[in-house]
């Protein structure tokens, strides 16, 4: 326990917040600096705004940057979550623009998702590679502690919630068309993005536990009223998705437990295959602040 203390106190953060398409920033962040980081895997979307939300420490990075300049596929994942990781973040509430694939998940309603199906290309999703393999566990991609604080925030922000469903992330950035959208809810997926899926795998992999709030933006292209919805409809939704994101999130941070006791903080614990003696030292280097402390003994 002492050492887990220790390093709580030297972390400059212990919640991370990812925001997503129309929300570049978050409110109520006290004492706020921002820093940028360098990775052994490149740089982040924008430099992290640390300070204080809640009585907690925090971390807020813009998915896109703060004048929304990267697509999806542009964005540096493993550079975004490792900054995290550098920055001593235990949990990850990410926020995320999402379109619905169900008649009953409206826009302006929230939906906190339990499943993700990929339909990206070629995006790279892992730590790992460069002599060292290692495999997690992500038949349930998301922090069920975390699942439960935002279904309470939502509760408590008076905000309409669907817990449950499947975000499929597509790869983007053009928008599906009739034949896909209408094969996706067939296939009986419930709302569709472009960012989360790495995400999650990447901070598995960093054994940061991590939750999506996919915000309801719009009908995908599948239903009969979408043609008429406009550009500033969209928009609109997307400015009042973010007000109540601001309202369910500072709730979620309050409510956050101090310590952990789900598997996520674990994950790498029996996932690591490679022969230690044959991991280089430039990888062990690489990814020494995930695995390090199963290598030593090894």
């Amino acid at each position: 326990m002492g050492s887990t203390l220790e390093k709580r106190s030297m972390a400059q953060a212990e919640i991370g917040i990812i925001g997503g398409s129309g929300m570049y920033n978050m409110a109520g962040i006290e004492r706020k600096r921002e820093l940028r980081i360098t990775t052994p895997f490149g740089q982040p979307s924008d430099a992290y705004v640390i300070g204080v939300l809640e009585e907690r420490r925090v971390a807020f990075l813009s998915r896109h940057d703060r004048g929304h300049r990267l697509l999806p596929s542009e964005i540096n994942f493993r550079a975004n979550i490792f900054g995290f990781k550098k920055l001593g973040v235990e949990r990850i509430i990410s926020l995320s623009a999402v379109g619905s694939l169900r008649e009953d998940l409206k826009p302006m309603d929230m939906v906190i998702p339990d499943q993700f199906f990929d339909r990206t290309r070629g995006r790279i999703s892992t730590f790992f590679g460069d002599g060292l393999a290692a495999h997690i566990s992500f038949a349930h991609p998301f922090c069920p502690t975390l699942q439960e604080v935002l279904k309470k925030s939502c509760a408590e922000a008076r905000v309409a919630v669907h817990t449950g469903g499947t975000y499929l992330c597509m790869e983007g950035p053009a928008f599906s068309t009739l034949a896909e959208s209408k094969a996706y809810r067939a296939w009986g997926m419930d709302v569709i993005g472009m960012t989360n899926l790495q995400e999650a795998k990447l901070a598995r992999e960093a054994e940061i536990c991590y939750v999506t709030l996919a915000m309801v933006t719009d009908y995908d292209c599948w239903h009969p009223d979408h043609d008429a919805v406009t550009v500033n409809q969209i928009y609109e939704y997307l400015q009042r998705n973010a007000e109540n994101a601001h309202k369910i999130v500072r709730r979620a941070v309050r409510l956050a437990p101090k310590d952990r006791s789900c598997a996520c903080g674990t994950a790498l614990a029996h996932a690591i295959i490679t022969d230690r003696k044959k991991i280089s030292p430039a990888t062990r280097k690489k990814v020494a602040l995930l695995v390090g402390k199963y290598l030593k003994s090894k």
